[in-house]
């Protein structure tokens, strides 16, 4: 399938969540507005570099605009919706202002679940992770979550570097991004919450 990008470094949808983004590139509206008149669809994948034009990652996922604000300047607020992982096959010699890609989308099992073992672990780990780092949790709303939205969540707004992130959407299954993410909270733990030269790159 043929897919409209948005290659923002840094930014990562899971299924299931959802990304607010300020659109205000010129190419980008042009991106939004092409993506309302048709399907409302938007592919986030991560560029390899900042520089433009940069080589794209293989893996991204689709979300479909929610919410959108059109403001009187041009600029969007637009909430994505996450849908599905995709595997890019190649990038089109598109006319458009925005780059485009073939790709093919990721079958998503729903009903993925740890064991109540895992689950405990990985709760204990994050609770340290946060209280490690000063970060202040519902932790009464992360217990009702569900596994997927739970370790997804944590995956898509932790705050670790674009190639953790990006390791951790590639992740194949449930269980394997639970566990990428409790050594990843283990790492980044470890460094001084001010400390920015932590990196996996």
């Amino acid at each position: 399938m043929r897919l409209p990008i948005f290659p923002l470094p840094g930014a990562i949808l899971f299924p299931g969540l959802q990304l607010p983004l300020h659109i205000f590139e010129p190419r980008y509206r042009a991106l939004v507005g092409s993506a309302l008149a048709k399907d409302r669809r938007i592919a986030m994948i991560q560029p390899q570099s900042a520089e433009e034009g940069a080589p794209l990652f293989a893996i991204g996922c689709v979300g479909k605009i929610g919410e959108v604000e059109a403001l009187d300047d041009g600029r969007y607020n637009i909430v994505l919706e996450g849908e599905s992982r995709f595997r890019m096959l190649r990038e089109i010699d598109a006319a458009t202002p925005f780059r485009q890609i073939e790709a093919e989308l990721i079958h998503e099992t729903d009903d993925e679940v740890l064991s109540s073992a895992e689950r405990a672990s990985f709760e204990r780990e994050a609770r340290d992770f946060a209280d490690r780092q000063g970060y202040s949790v519902d932790w009464d709303s992360v217990e009702r979550l569900d596994d997927v939205l739970l370790i997804n969540g944590v995956s898509q707004i932790a705050p670790f570097d674009l190639a953790a992130k990006q390791a951790l959407l590639e992740a194949g299954d449930l269980r394997e991004r639970c566990e990428l993410l409790v050594q990843l909270m283990q790492f980044f733990g470890r460094s001084d919450p001010d400390e920015s030269q932590v990196t996996l790159q």
